[in-house]
């Protein structure tokens, strides 16, 4: 059996970790939220006092965390990751990242003779709780081969899109278009409400024709409901779009319409929301029209 590592165990993370142990393998944990090492440890798994650690312990070491920096730390600084690794590892980075810091990443593990697959993860807590995540992943396509099926463990769908780094270009053309959806409903959904109609009847009447989306069907119940629990919070969607238009920015391709939302999304987090669920876009729409989106 491969002997599994996890590195990171947040909002998604500690699912996807949980899967891996229902599912029979064998899986060690690390994350600075003991409470979080805990849950997993009573769910089957065994666990590191850090990323060497985890490494030393592990033929394939998966990652997820935050940004590119939280990853480049959870590998590369003293303790890490790479400390415990041999020749013939690998190391999944699931995280959504920059994918020019994905390559070089790759590149420091190449040195090691270590493998290297970027595969971030589309669809938020509950599909990460229930395994049905869609992973989108960039590598080797022998190393994709070998692990897909265990990457299949965590999700409804295991997609190969080419080299390191395609993984994370795919999951930012799938932020950008989340976040222009979520503006897009917000936009829609303030004109009704502004017209004095129930937007949960406006929901019903639309959601299923040509304006209807999974981004839609997950979103408007949330506002209208006023529920803005964090299943995607604004923070990670702002760093999800930076590294968006600084990928676009090296590459000298416009996303006039990912800059906008990116400035809506600042003025949403200095409100004081940035640890809200991204449905919280709608509250600037709320705001400079003087409306609440809700149930009547």
């Amino acid at each position: 059996m491969t002997k599994i590592g996890f590195l990171g165990l947040g909002i998604m993370g500690k699912p996807m970790a949980k899967n891996l142990v229902k599912a029979g393998e064998d899986v060690t944990v690390f994350d600075f939220k003991q409470a979080a090492v805990d849950e997993l440890v009573s769910a089957g798994a065994k666990s590191a006092q850090n990323g060497k650690e985890l490494a030393q312990n592990a033929d394939v070491v998966f990652t997820m965390v935050p940004n590119s920096p939280n990853v480049e730390a959870a590998l590369f600084n003293e303790n890490g990751v790479a400390e415990g690794l041999t020749a013939g590892n690998t190391v999944i980075d699931m995280s959504s990242i920059n994918p020019l810091a994905s390559q070089g990443f790759a590149k420091r593990l190449a040195k090691m003779d270590v493998g290297f697959l970027d595969a971030p993860v589309s669809g938020g807590e509950p599909k990460a709780i229930d395994g049905s995540i869609a992973i989108m992943v960039g590598g080797e396509k022998s190393l994709y081969e070998e692990f897909k099926d265990l990457l299949g463990i965590m999700g409804g769908t295991v997609t190969y899109v080419g080299a390191v780094g395609a993984g994370n270009t795919t999951k930012l053309a799938n932020q950008v278009i989340v976040a222009l959806n979520i503006a897009a409903v917000s936009e829609g959904f303030a004109l009704a409400e502004k017209a004095g109609l129930d937007p949960e009847l406006v929901f019903n009447a639309i959601h299923t024709g040509l304006a209807g989306s999974t981004v839609m069907d997950a979103k408007v119940p949330m506002i209208i409901n006023r529920n803005f629990d964090p299943g995607f919070r604004v923070d990670l969607h702002i760093k999800d779009l930076q590294n968006a238009l600084d990928t676009s920015h090296s590459m000298h391709v416009s996303l006039p319409l990912t800059a906008e939302v990116m400035e809506i999304l600042q003025v949403v987090k200095n409100d004081g929301n940035g640890s809200d669920d991204h449905a919280a876009i709608a509250k600037y729409y709320e705001k400079i029209n003087d409306i609440t989106i809700q149930k009547k």
